[in-house]
């Protein structure tokens, strides 16, 4: 594996903590800043609000060097992190999250591209999926780790970690990721150019509706298993850790199958799985051990279609590539938003914790019929010449 890879991915696991890390560690934080949970659970938006002014801000920074662009974004990063730490209050706090926000899709949009032009030929999908890797290992030890921390020692800990990594992110970057070719500058309005094709709009609305999807059940997960399917609370982390292994997993296999089958193809037939396993996991949530297999394959399905979609996005949005390829983290994190709020609605109408995942099936499925639209509309033809 190609360091300059690994260098990117130590990006991606320093951003995935930093996101993922606060719905673990929520309590802790609303109860040191003296506010309610419900308040604390502004902070996550106010990242996931980051994360959708940052991306598009990237097309300002369009003519500088790719390297360097990544080098900034990590600074970012390590400064939000660092004021988080300290924060002393909740408004400097909100602040802080929005900050660490910023450079999310930003930098997954710069690294994307890094990867695909540092890939071996016909690898570009499987060097994607090896950056994206570091979010999946972040679900994996990272934001249990986290969790550890804040429950044994401080929240506060937690995030001057992250920017510590920060700077280790910048030396690897710096010392390991070659300098590569400038995209060629297509002026402000060229940026935006490719957003004309459907193209762009069927992967974009396809990831904020598949991942919505997902994150109407995974944004409950802890309560359907401990309610539901009759696990101890104390178990939730070795769960957690479970689901990250199935993202880890998944992510590696839809990038080197997407190389093998085309990426369109692959992203169709992972976001089909998903909404079949959210049915079963409405009907069969009370048998433990199923109940844990199927939560599994879901986060799984979840980032099998990640490095597909990424790599579709740079590769259809020619003439504004670092826009279109950050676009794809401000879809998932819409997704994120809009699958949390949808999948609670039940719980309010008192229903069962198994029914955000049958919310989430519609939306998983209005994701599948995109994806296949645009394998059909864009890339059948081009298997079918091949051939």
């Amino acid at each position: 594996m190609k360091k300059s890879l690994i260098a990117l991915a130590f990006g991606t696991l320093g951003l995935g903590i930093a996101e993922f890390v606060m719905m673990g560690i929520l309590p802790d934080v609303a109860k040191n800043l003296h506010i309610s949970i419900a308040t604390a659970g502004h902070l996550i938006s106010a990242y996931a609000l980051g994360v959708c002014v940052g991306a598009p801000m990237l097309i300002l920074a369009r003519k500088f060097p790719l390297k360097r662009i990544l080098m900034g974004l990590v600074a970012i990063v390590m400064i939000g992190n660092i004021c988080a730490s300290l924060a002393p209050n909740y408004w400097v706090m909100l602040v802080a999250r929005f900050i660490s926000g910023l450079p999310h899709g930003a930098y997954f949009g710069v690294a994307s591209i890094v990867a695909e032009k540092l890939a071996d030929k016909g690898k570009g999908s499987e060097a994607v999926s090896i950056m994206i890797a570091g979010m999946t290992i972040a679900n994996l030890f990272g934001v249990p780790l986290g969790t550890s921390l804040s429950a044994s020692i401080s929240w506060r800990l937690t995030f001057l970690l992250v920017g510590a990594w920060s700077v280790i992110i910048m030396y690897y970057i710096w010392r390991w990721v070659p300098q590569v070719e400038n995209l060629p500058d297509t002026g402000l309005k060229g940026q935006f150019r490719f957003l004309k094709s459907p193209a762009p709009w069927l992967l974009l609305g396809a990831t904020m509706l598949g991942n919505g999807g997902v994150f109407c059940w995974y944004s409950y997960v802890n309560p359907l298993l401990t309610h539901v399917s009759g696990f101890s609370p104390h178990s939730i982390t070795f769960f957690m850790v479970l689901a990250g292994f199935g993202m880890v997993v998944g992510n590696l296999t839809g990038g080197k199958m997407s190389d093998k089958y085309t990426p369109g193809r692959v992203a169709a037939f992972a976001q089909g799985c998903i909404c079949i396993v959210l049915l079963l996991i409405f009907f069969f949530a009370r048998v433990p051990w199923l109940s844990v297999l199927l939560m599994c394959l879901c986060t799984a399905g979840l980032f099998a279609v990640s490095s597909p979609q990424q790599v579709l996005l740079i590769r259809y949005s020619k003439g504004g590539e670092m826009l279109g390829a950050a676009s794809v983290q401000v879809a998932f994190n819409l997704g994120n938003a809009i699958g949390a709020y949808c999948g609670g609605l039940p719980l309010q109408a008192n229903m069962g914790y198994q029914y955000p995942a049958l919310i989430g099936a519609p939306f998983a499925l209005c994701g599948f019929i995109l994806l296949t639209i645009f394998f059909k509309k864009y890339e059948s033809l081009k298997v079918s010449s091949l051939s």
